[in-house]
């Protein structure tokens, strides 16, 4: 049995959603660095204080 990964992608229109579009505006007017800086200390929430990604490993068992 082969086992296959299907990829998936979703499109939305951001027209509709104004509050996305405002972050959307309001982070791409913001430095580089700035918006690095925020996508890490939210990733210290999410993961602590590691220097690295956590990555998961999912054992699967065949048959």
């Amino acid at each position: 049995m082969d086992l296959m990964m299907k990829k998936t992608v979703h499109k939305h229109n951001l027209d509709g959603n104004i509050e996305i579009r405002q972050n959307l505006e309001y982070w791409l007017s913001r430095a580089p660095e700035e918006r690095l800086a925020a996508v890490d200390y939210l990733r210290r929430q999410v993961n602590g204080h590691t220097e690295r990604l956590q990555r998961t490993a999912r054992v699967v068992q065949r048959p």
